[in-house]
């Protein structure tokens, strides 16, 4: 035999050994049953914040869109977005109370379009709302939210924690009482 022939031998073997040791099962050893753990519920921190996620969308012709939204505890924040169909204008920001979280999508008269926002608390979808804004030839005079579309908290609501504005007239300082001229 040459060698020429012995390694072809040799090599035909090897595959041979390598094709049916795919074919046997390997043999699976069990691992020892775990005992299940329960999670401590842990009540959270009250200094806890929270991821929000704020999305909004316009599908079809809108210019000056205006999307509001609640930047943190206490303040409201405002953007102009290029709100061209399909495209999704988002943005990120941190809350303590997840309640808290609300925003405003609006377009300019007399465009119109399909609106759609998201907040997501957590990755966690909390607030959806779809809208269709029809164009209109003339400003509406008797609907002033016209264009505009709410999803998620109110965006006037006082933070917790803070004194709500009372309802009612404000008190005013007394007036100086006038002086009477004595009569003669």
């Amino acid at each position: 035999m040459s060698v020429t022939r012995r390694s072809g031998v040799t090599a035909a073997a090897a595959a041979t050994l390598l094709f049916a040791a795919q074919l046997v099962a390997a043999p699976a050893y069990a691992e020892p049953d775990v005992e299940p753990t329960q999670p401590e519920v842990t009540e959270p921190a009250p200094g806890l914040l929270h991821n929000v996620t704020y999305r909004a969308r316009a599908d079809g012709t809108s210019r000056g869109a205006v999307v509001a939204y609640k930047a943190d505890d206490q303040n409201v924040n405002s953007e102009q977005p290029t709100m061209l169909p399909g495209q999704t204008f988002e943005v990120n920001t941190v809350l303590s109370d997840p309640n808290l979280a609300g925003m405003e999508l609006s377009i300019q008269w007399p465009y119109g379009s399909n609106l759609h926002c998201e907040i997501l608390v957590d990755d966690q979808i909390v607030a959806q709302a779809d809208q269709f804004i029809a164009p209109r030839l003339f400003r509406a005079k008797d609907d002033p939210l016209y264009g505009v579309m709410k999803c998620g908290a109110p965006l006037d609501n006082p933070a917790s924690g803070l004194p709500a504005p009372e309802a009612g007239i404000p008190d005013y300082p007394p007036q100086p009482a006038s002086e009477a001229v004595p009569a003669e």
